[in-house]
């Protein structure tokens, strides 16, 4: 069963903005808005989650946010308003759970499935364990960017703040990953702060 078929039917007096035209006025405003974008929301989802099911609930859930404010809904992008509805969706539905590692057991798994030589693979690996050491919020504006294909513009739309603003904090957090990867990789996990095995003592062996 979909969202729209469980929505009560919207009346002549909700506006609605669609993509690439004027405000439509009846239900069909909403109904190209689902039909055209759920797909988009539906991926925000499955790249965040561990569990794929719970994509389908907050998907409906964002969507309900969209038909309950159709007059906030910006005519020429709402695709990037969704992304904003649906990240503050998926902070609701975090809170109070324990996902630290989520995003990086997530592309563990990916990596798993994916034929490469070790070489690419140890890659890989490094930059999966480099991306988890950064904040929750780098992460998410690196992956807007990276996996939703946001400018600059849309990318202020979706996180709420302008667009000076977003190139500023894309900026640093770039540098950041940049910081991080230039680190040499050990994939045993003794590495120290610098990215380099420890001297031993005089007189210690390893």
């Amino acid at each position: 069963m979909t969202l729209i078929q469980t929505t009560p039917g919207l009346g002549s007096g909700e506006a609605a903005r669609v993509v690439g035209g004027p405000p439509d006025p009846g239900p069909n405003g909403f109904d190209t808005l689902f039909r055209c974008h759920h797909d988009d929301v539906l991926r925000y989802f499955v790249r965040r989650l561990d569990i794929r099911a719970d994509a389908a609930d907050l998907v409906a859930e964002t969507f309900l946010v969209a038909w309950r404010r159709m007059d906030a809904v910006p005519g020429k992008q709402p695709l990037p308003w969704l992304y904003g509805v649906a990240r503050r969706v998926l902070a609701n539905h975090r809170r109070g759970e324990v996902r630290r590692h989520g995003l990086a057991d997530r592309l563990r798994d990916d990596l798993r499935t994916v034929p490469a030589e070790a070489e690419i693979a140890l890659e890989l690996r490094h930059a999966s364990e480099v991306f988890r050491q950064l904040s929750d919020a780098d992460r998410e504006l690196l992956s807007l960017v990276a996996w939703e294909g946001l400018d600059t513009t849309q990318l202020a739309a979706a996180i709420g703040c302008t667009r000076s603003t977003a190139a500023v904090r894309l900026h640093r957090a770039r540098r950041r990953l940049d910081r991080l990867m230039s680190h040499p990789y050990q994939p045993d996990g003794n590495r120290s702060v610098s990215g380099e095995q420890p001297a031993p003592a005089r007189g210690e062996t390893r």
